[in-house]
């Protein structure tokens, strides 16, 4: 039995400076590279590439501006408040002009993002 123990990990997303990723500028403020089981990102989308992961679930949960979610094809509409879970390996993509928190289980791997059509 592992006697390490995790460390918590207390920051703000203003000391984060966004990168680029699939689904627009993603602020990547709890990562594995924290020794996290999961991952936190606030990302703004415009007009994001449809993609999926092979290994991580996502949640989605919208916190500003409007517009739309496609998973495997079907289109929903986002607004504040709405809360999407993304399965492993359904393809998603988002545009309009919204931000929302991601909680990637288990925690990202810019490995596991795979582009649809690249």
């Amino acid at each position: 039995m592992s006697t390490t123990k995790r460390q918590p990990v207390v920051r703000h997303c203003d000391d984060i400076a966004p990168v680029p990723c699939p689904c627009g500028q993603s602020s990547r403020i709890v990562t594995a590279d924290d020794g996290a089981a999961m991952s936190l990102h606030v990302t703004h989308i415009r007009d994001g590439a449809p993609h999926f992961h092979e290994l991580a679930d996502e949640m989605y949960f919208i916190i500003e501006g409007e517009g739309h979610m496609e998973l495997d094809g079907e289109v929903h509409p986002v607004r504040p408040g709405t809360a999407i879970y993304i399965p492993a390996g359904v393809t998603h993509r988002g545009w309009g002009d919204f931000k929302t928190v991601i909680v990637v289980n288990p925690a990202f791997d810019p490995d596991d993002e795979i582009v649809v059509g690249s």
